[in-house]
């Protein structure tokens, strides 16, 4: 009996939560980078997200130069774009190798709502999606259902 009723609380907690359901995939806008509509993958296994970048340079000081997607990508813009390094991260590939990548916060837009989310720049080239949404942007209230997909996306189309 006890036990039942820990099992309703605790399946309750979640159905009265503020959480939003995303799928295995959406997508998303980035309005400081002026890119909309671009492809992402949910990872709950990927700690920090990860931004596709076909050029990554780091200046003087804080700041690292990068160039969002590449020429290979229809959304390709060839601008440059100068952010303020918010963290180097030692990151552990699917692959198992450990790498240093520069971490941005960049403004992103989900289900109509704008997060600031650190990416790790990488070159995602041989990736089948340009963006990969982590843990640290899921903790801001998503629960995941890997049935789902686009449903952000298919909101926009609802209003």
């Amino acid at each position: 009996m006890l036990r039942t009723v820990f099992l309703i609380s605790f399946f309750l907690q979640f159905l009265l939560a503020d959480n939003i359901l995303i799928g295995k995939y959406d997508r998303v806008d980035f309005p400081q980078l002026d890119l909309k509509n671009i492809r992402a993958k949910i990872d709950s296994g990927a700690k920090t997200s990860s931004l596709h970048c076909g050029y990554i340079k780091r200046l003087d000081g804080n700041r690292v130069i990068f160039e969002v997607l590449d020429n290979s990508h229809k959304k390709y813009k060839k601008n440059r774009y100068i952010f303020p390094i918010k963290r180097i991260a030692k990151i552990r590939s699917s692959n198992g190798m450990e790498e240093e990548r520069f971490v941005v916060l960049i403004k992103t837009v989900i289900f109509n709502k704008v997060y600031d989310v650190e990416y790790s720049l990488r070159n995602r080239r041989k990736m089948s999606f340009p963006i990969l949404l982590g843990r640290e942007f899921l903790r801001q209230g998503f629960l995941i259902d890997v049935n789902k997909q686009y449903l952000s996306h298919s909101q926009k189309f609802k209003k």
